[in-house]
């Protein structure tokens, strides 16, 4: 059997897009609750978190309305995205505002390659769901901007810290796909 490539109908096809893209949008908006919860107010990037939760919850809820009216299962493994988002969120903001900013450009880095794979695979067979990908996509790239324009690659050991936060979020993906 042959490893998925884009293109390739995926097992579980659109559902499991949604099941997936809710999850990912779901552990966003744990990860920034994780991050203004230790930084508050206090930080300079403290605004610049806030608008992108703002709208990372929007995208959550595109997502937790289309679960309700197509019918998909949410992953059944929420807490434990619950949690381990918002302990990221919480320790890359513990570490300090690179650090937070650096979790921030490492899981856009995942999710613009996630997006686009999905884009690829779903072609023109569902028109809404793909505009919607789309523009977050977009808005996704404009946060992974602004991380870096924050100085999210001036975060105590950089390309380590990149390098897990990434692995975890396709680990984060590929399960939630599936459970």
């Amino acid at each position: 059997m042959s490893k998925w490539r884009p293109g390739d109908p995926r097992p579980g096809g659109i559902k499991s897009m949604i099941r997936v893209d809710q999850a990912g949008e779901y552990g966003a908006t744990r990860i920034y609750a994780g991050q203004l919860a230790v930084m508050g107010d206090r930080s300079p990037m403290s605004a610049a978190i806030q608008g992108m939760a703002l709208q990372e919850a929007e995208h959550r809820a595109y997502f937790d309305a289309l679960i309700a009216e197509r019918g998909v299962r949410p992953t059944i493994i929420q807490p434990i995205w619950d949690v381990a988002g918002f302990a990221l969120g919480a320790a890359t903001a513990a570490i300090g505002p690179e650090a937070a900013m650096a979790c921030t450009a490492a899981v856009e880095t995942e999710i613009d390659k996630h997006y686009e794979d999905q884009l690829i695979e779903l072609g023109d067979d569902d028109p809404e769901l793909g505009a919607a990908i789309r523009k977050f996509q977009a808005e996704e790239l404009e946060h992974k901007e602004a991380a870096l324009a924050h100085g999210a690659e001036r975060a105590p050991a950089y390309p380590l810290l990149s390098a897990a936060i990434r692995a975890g979020c396709r680990i984060a993906i590929e399960v939630s796909k599936r459970i």
